[in-house]
């Protein structure tokens, strides 16, 4: 049976959208994961995946033109088959059997931010009473196959307008508020807090309010989805992670439970604050991390502390218990996060498919620390030796562009352009926002935008767009005392840089031991792409550019 594609919504923000290229043509097959096309938004040009499979049978929207959201894209279905009845407005035709059923639904969910929230497979659709929408597990990142559900911010019975937040949700990459695409009550919700599901997986229900509901969830999951909770788990309480944050004493419109951002909670956990003394000043009262950074303890409990406490000063200390060691086994299981589990399955990859090298190669910071001192007595300017290292290495890419490479079966890929991932420790692991087109970006330029994407970084505020396309990756451990140490490649890259600190030592210059500063470089390159003495070449350049900063403005 044909399939409509419409004009996704890519971001938030995007009314309509512009095919820069179509990557299939009318009469090719298409297997459901292929890229159909490069759309433009308002923000990123992003490849849009086919979650259908069948022959490409009209393209609605041509290379170069633009529609708003929700226009006619493509029809997909089977080779032959008569869509006259689609091309002048009307609904696919009724399938003959359940084998001509779509494998999944006519609009597609693409990579970030998309309009996510889908109709239910053909079995339980056939079944939805009218203005029912079956919302499901988003896909908001393009390595994303399944989420977890920090937080509910509706719950059920509330009412849900176009544009509510309903839910954070945690990625393998972020976590990201999800949008409400519908609107009417909450009826159901399929996935509790803390709970971990695939996508398209029955996340919710919304429609009229005293709308009978009861069967879709149990027909959705029949229908290939993935398992649902009962309405009776809907009330379930809270996970005992969050109880010990947060305080279910609230009686406020908020249904007995505090909304509460994931950072604020974690803010208030570290500094010992409970929730219920905050007062939130986001949507619908939520509490976010502003509100715990000016949160001020009321003074009222101080005096009973006080009163508390004199008895006990009063009293006779208790004699020390003496504990003796028993030898008693302790261990303790942290559940793994989607960041760590993809961090895990990338790396593993990427250490067992690419043949890995390491070349080392130490550089004097004297001429660099003197140049870093007169750049920051410029007013408002801030430039640290990690944004010297990383414009550096991309003016070296330029001269090298084998280093700015990434292998493929059948041909090795030149990137002539360099986007430089910058490696950033967060709580839960490690992500890499990338700077786009960095060998164009003055040293000012770098260390405002490597700061900006660092602090959002770690809280977890990055959209999937700011952590793609990266040609080449620098990782710098330096401020940690780490002399010296060797990274795995960052796929599809050719290569990663190891930055280590910078350290005071005797050195020879002009046949006499003198006291200077040096850092050691260490760039790990995958043998498929880059042969020793590129890297080696790459290197010598690297080391000139951070030895004379001048020559970087030339």
């Amino acid at each position: 049976m044909a399939i409509k594609v419409t004009m996704p919504r890519l971001s938030d923000t995007m009314t309509e959208g512009t095919v820069a290229t179509w990557l299939k043509k009318v009469g090719d097959k298409i297997s459901e994961g292929d890229i159909l096309a490069e759309i433009e938004t308002d923000k990123a040009t992003m490849e849009f995946e086919s979650f259908n499979e069948g022959t490409l049978l009209h393209i609605g929207i041509q290379a170069g033109e633009t529609a708003p959201v929700d226009s006619l894209l493509a029809i997909i279905g089977n080779e032959g088959e008569d869509i006259s009845a689609l091309l002048a407005g009307g609904d696919a035709p009724a399938a003959s059997s359940e084998a001509s059923e779509p494998k999944a639904e006519t609009k597609e969910a693409p990579a970030a931010e998309a309009k996510t929230e889908t109709a239910a497979p053909a079995k339980a659709a056939a079944a939805l009473p009218k203005g029912v929408v079956v919302v499901t597990m988003p896909r908001l990142s393009d390595t994303m196959t399944e989420g977890t559900v920090a937080t509910w911010l509706k719950k059920v019975g509330d009412a849900v307008a176009e544009g509510d937040i309903l839910a954070e949700i945690e990625t393998d990459k972020a976590t990201m508020e999800f949008e409400s695409f519908n609107e009417g009550t909450l009826l159901y919700i399929g996935i509790q807090e803390g709970n971990t599901a695939p996508v398209d997986s029955l996340l919710a229900i919304i429609g009229p309010a005293g709308t009978d509901i009861s069967g879709i969830a149990e027909n959705y999951t029949a229908g290939g989805a993935a398992t649902a909770s009962t309405p009776a788990t809907e009330e379930k309480a809270a996970p005992a992670a969050e109880k010990a944050t947060e305080a279910v004493a609230d009686t406020s419109s908020n249904g007995g439970r505090i909304l509460a951002s994931p950072l604020a909670k974690k803010i208030a956990s570290d500094k010992g604050i409970q929730l219920t003394q905050v007062k939130g000043s986001g949507e619908n009262g939520r509490i976010v991390k502003s509100d715990i950074e000016n949160f001020t303890p009321s003074a009222q409990a101080q005096p009973a502390a006080t009163s508390a406490a004199k008895p006990q000063e009063a009293a006779a200390p208790a004699a020390p218990k003496v504990f003796v060691p028993a030898g008693e086994v302790f261990t303790e299981e942290i559940k793994n996060s989607q960041m760590r589990k993809i961090i895990a399955k990338r790396l593993a990859e990427s250490l067992f498919t690419a043949p890995h090298y390491n070349l080392v190669i130490e550089v004097s910071m004297d001429e660099a620390m003197g140049a870093r001192a007169t750049i920051n007595t410029v007013p408002d300017t801030k430039v640290s030796f990690n944004d010297m290292v990383i414009k550096a290495c991309a003016l070296a890419l330029k001269k090298h562009p084998k280093i700015n490479s990434q292998w493929k079966e059948d041909a090795i890929i030149i990137n002539h352009h360099v986007n430089i991932g910058v490696a950033v420790a967060v709580e839960d692991g490690l992500v890499v926002p990338v700077l786009k087109f960095t060998d164009a970006m003055s040293l000012s330029q770098i260390g405002a935008s490597v700061r900006d994407l660092a602090g959002r970084a770690k809280n977890k505020k990055l959209g999937p767009q700011e952590m793609e396309g990266s040609t080449f990756t620098v990782s710098n451990l330096g401020m940690f005392g780490i002399t010296e140490f060797n990274s795995i490649i960052n796929q599809p890259n050719s290569a990663i840089l190891s930055v280590g600190a910078i350290v005071e030592k005797p050195v020879v210059k002009n046949g006499q031991i003198v006291v200077g500063n040096t850092m050691m470089l260490s760039l790990a390159c995958d043998h498929r792409t880059i042969d020793g003495a590129t890297g080696a070449q790459f290197l010598q350049t690297l080391k000139q550019y951070i030895e004379s900063p001048v020559t970087m403005l030339a």
